[in-house]
């Protein structure tokens, strides 16, 4: 049953890294999946957030980062070092096939640091400004889908890796949006 599974996360990899390739999302998706792409954007929420909301920004800030940092050591340092599964571009049988856009780096492959990340801001600044922004969540979903997608796309995860990650991190921010939104209707 578990060779079904991989076969079929191997489909969608190929699907997405080599037949679905364009020469728009060849420049576009390394460049999404950097942090020098978004770095600045969440440097601007950081900003906002402290300008919007003064003296409970320090709680939103806060919840964010741990939001963050509870996904990310969860994920690389608890089950990334259990499972131990290589990326795809590292992978001897399976790299031949994998077309390379960024370098594969050394790291292992689940579930995705990146997706777990992302997803968790996502999540959690959703739940944070949806008072004053119902609808925040479709461009913070949108967003940290992109560079899920990103990263099968340029050759470093599998759709598993990512879809676990991001569900894990989507868990993670939900979780500490309620604490926030809990917190935020007691000190506001």
């Amino acid at each position: 049953m578990s060779d079904f599974f991989t076969q079929l996360d191997q489909h969608w990899f190929h699907l997405i890294n080599r037949d679905w390739s364009n020469p728009v999302f060849d420049y576009l998706m390394p460049v999404l999946r950097t942090p020098k792409t978004w770095i600045p954007l969440y440097v601007f929420v950081i900003g906002f957030s402290i300008y919007r909301y003064q003296k409970i920004s320090v709680l939103l800030i806060a919840l964010l980062l741990l939001s963050v940092g509870t996904a990310d050591f969860v994920c690389v340092r608890v089950i990334k070092a259990y499972v131990k599964r290589v990326r795809p571009c590292n992978d001897k049988q399976f790299e031949p096939t994998v077309v390379n856009r960024v370098p594969c780096g050394t790291g292992l492959s689940f579930p995705s640091a990146h997706a777990s990340d992302h997803f968790a801001i996502a999540l959690f600044l959703s739940m944070a400004f949806r008072r004053n922004w119902p609808r925040i969540w479709l461009v913070a979903i949108t967003w940290a889908a992109v560079i899920c997608y990103a990263q099968v796309y340029v050759g470093v995860h599998y759709p598993v890796d990512v879809l676990t990650g991001a569900a894990f991190g989507a868990a993670v921010g939900y979780l500490f949006g309620l604490i926030y939104n809990r917190l935020y209707l007691k000190y506001s």
